[in-house]
């Protein structure tokens, strides 16, 4: 079975790339490449791009991809039905990829040998004076309110109109695993999420790079990026509200995961989210099974609209 080894990248379409690349920018990722007809997005870590918007006449999510350890991983997965074959990838990096679709219509693409870029600047994490661990000493902090970097996509989040088909598709191609389970509230037998990370053995991942929630509409829910801490969440969170840019839910902690998330939604409607503290987890993790109300998703902070979950 081929092992994906963390998330690649995520695909939209939309109608005006200005706009997109403008608000991509002030949620603290860097332009790779742009032509009339793409736009790609990277981060501070070393991935050429993680985020890629298409010019089209409708706005719309269109997928993701996941990165593999070998060739040999996506001369497996051209065999399966409905894959690609064995394709170049045109996009910065260059590579090989196989493009696949899941029963929900979404675009999934397993890539391997793309070349990693440069990493950016960006400022090592704020040491924290804990009341019992004082890390910052003779020195004052002095947080910015600015864009934050994006060091790397986290994760995305899909609805899907039947948990169980999407969850076998996933596992099939990518070997993923759980790390936590969602059920209806009430009865923890009926399984309506699952929290997926990548399997690595003994080393450490995120606790997740997707999450299938059985939905009645399929579609994107958000997509994630990870940043340094909690002042970088913060001098972003004011720095995006003087922009006038929609705040969606944030700045909260969730239970499963345990990231600080703040969300907010792009010009085009599409949610996405900073975090940081995310779990990490590795073969020892045991998931468990949440089957508590919407509510209850956040430790503290603001709790998500119902819209949200919906």
């Amino acid at each position: 079975m081929p092992k994906a080894l963390d998330i690649a990248y995520v695909v939209y379409q939309v109608t005006d790339l200005d706009r997109m690349e403008e608000f991509l920018r002030d949620f603290g990722l860097t332009t790779a490449e742009r032509n009339p007809q793409a736009l790609y997005m990277r981060g501070s870590g070393p991935a050429p791009y993680i985020h890629v918007t298409l010019a089209g006449d409708e706005n719309r999510f269109i997928g993701a991809a996941f990165r593999m350890s070998s060739k040999e991983d996506l001369d497996v997965l051209a065999l399966l039905p409905g894959s690609s074959a064995v394709e170049k990838l045109d996009a910065p990096g260059g590579g090989l990829r196989v493009r696949m679709t899941t029963p929900d219509q979404c675009r999934v693409d397993a890539v391997w040998g793309v070349a990693d870029a440069p990493r950016l600047g960006y400022r090592a994490p704020n040491p924290f004076n804990a009341a019992e661990a004082k890390a910052r000493r003779n020195v004052s902090l002095r947080a910015k309110r600015e864009p934050c970097a994006a060091m790397r996509l986290g994760h995305f989040v899909l609805r899907v109109s039947s948990h169980d088909a999407s969850l076998a598709w996933m596992r099939q191609r990518f070997g993923l695993v759980a790390a936590d389970y969602m059920s209806v509230p009430g009865q923890p037998d009926k399984i309506i999420g699952t929290f997926l990370r990548c399997d690595r053995g003994a080393e450490y991942v995120d606790h997740h790079s997707l999450l299938l929630v059985e939905a009645d509409e399929p579609g994107v829910h958000h997509c994630s990026f990870e940043v340094q801490d909690l002042d970088a969440i913060m001098g972003a969170h004011d720095y995006l509200r003087g922009r006038g840019y929609r705040l969606d839910c944030g700045v909260g902690r969730h239970l499963l995961g345990s990231q600080i998330f703040d969300y907010w939604r792009d010009p085009f409607g599409f949610r996405v989210e900073h975090y940081t503290d995310g779990d990490i987890v590795n073969s020892d993790h045991q998931p468990s099974t949440f089957s508590g109300t919407a509510d209850q998703t956040t430790q503290w902070g603001a709790n998500p609209p119902k819209e949200f979950f919906e």
